[in-house]
């Protein structure tokens, strides 16, 4: 028997606030209630107050994870938190939260910046950490208020997006069996500019030009400080990428799609999961649509998909779960989980 690195618990924590359908239609007059719903799947959105940040709603998941587990503050050796919305430019975030939650000194904390494929990707720094003897305890955060980068005039993202934060303890069991990987991951910056925000960092300050506010054709009113999304170069590598890196994950783990249990991929819009999970040939009660009262949380989705499908007990100790996170960036990662 060997040190297996394995998910022990996730919690996850949505602000109070919410934003349905109706409200957006109330707002814009001419939209359809059940055509919003229709594409994106989504019948409400959690969104952060004006004092919430990122780190409050992952302080709040992680306080429940401790509630619901046998983890507790001063076990954790290393926090890893995954955002794209952190409190400050430095410190990071991270570093309040080990406060905050009363973690030990002799903790590792450490923000990583990085969006719909994250939590796949703090999986893997996880299991590493754990299965070298670096860390013995990982609580991995991630959690987002991308709505606060959000025009309300921009139709194109304002029905898809809400807050969210998910906390996962990964910790090390004695097991013949691999129960988190193998990983597939890359990266194509080519695409960057397809989910930006491109002002407010040090290449484009928060300037008075970089607030001006424009419409585009399409009527979707922002500024270079909000959220831009190009929906139709997204949605084109996805199509292209994620089928690849499924068939590239099944190789390494020298299975076939048949031995896998569940399908567990980032929450984007309902009519994104669908065009995959046909073009792959994953039968629909194998695979996960959880998007009607929570949106697409960005880094959030997977791990709060995943405890929906535990609670719901449509997966259970044994499953073998396939996670795969797409996105922003671009970048993708996907990895085979054993539930314990």
């Amino acid at each position: 028997m060997s040190l297996s690195a394995a998910i022990r618990k996730v919690a996850y924590h949505l602000p109070a606030t919410k934003l349905t359908n109706d409200d957006l239609a109330r707002e814009y007059g001419d939209w359809d209630v059940s055509k919003i719903y229709e594409k994106t799947g989504i019948n409400v959105r959690a969104v952060a107050g004006p004092d919430e940040c990122a780190s409050d709603l992952g302080v709040a998941a992680a306080r429940k994870l401790f509630e619901a587990s046998d983890l507790t503050a001063e076990n954790v050796d290393y926090l890893i938190f995954c955002t794209q919305s952190p409190d400050y430019f430095l410190p990071a975030t991270a570093c309040v939260m080990q406060h905050s939650l009363g973690l030990p000194t002799h903790c590792a904390a450490i923000d990583i910046n990085q969006g719909c494929s994250g939590f796949v990707y703090g999986l893997s720094l996880a299991k590493a950490l754990v299965e070298s003897h670096i860390a013995r305890n990982v609580l991995l955060i991630t959690a987002d208020t991308y709505t606060r980068y959000i025009h309300p005039g921009d139709r194109s993202v304002r029905t898809i997006f809400g807050d969210a934060g998910a906390a996962t303890w990964i910790s090390g069991v004695e097991s013949n069996e691999v129960l988190i990987g193998p990983f597939t991951l890359g990266t194509d910056g080519r695409g960057a500019e397809n989910l930006i925000v491109r002002a407010g960092g040090a290449r484009t300050p928060l300037t008075d030009s970089a607030r001006e506010v424009k419409t585009d054709e399409a009527g979707n009113t922002r500024c270079d400080a909000n959220l831009y999304m190009n929906g139709p170069e997204i949605f084109t590598f996805t199509l292209r990428q994620v089928p690849a890196a499924v068939r590239d994950l099944l190789g390494r783990a020298s299975i076939g799609m048949e031995q896998v249990d569940y399908f567990v991929f980032h929450q984007a819009n309902r009519f994104m999961l669908e065009q995959l999970r046909r073009k792959i040939g994953i039968a629909s009660e194998k695979f996960c649509i959880n998007l009607e009262s929570v949106g697409n949380t960005v880094s959030s989705t997977i791990p709060i998909a995943l405890q929906s499908a535990i609670d719901a007990g449509t997966v259970a100790a044994g499953s073998k779960v396939m996670l795969v996170g797409f996105g922003v960036g671009y970048s993708w990662g996907a990895t085979m989980i054993q539930v314990i």
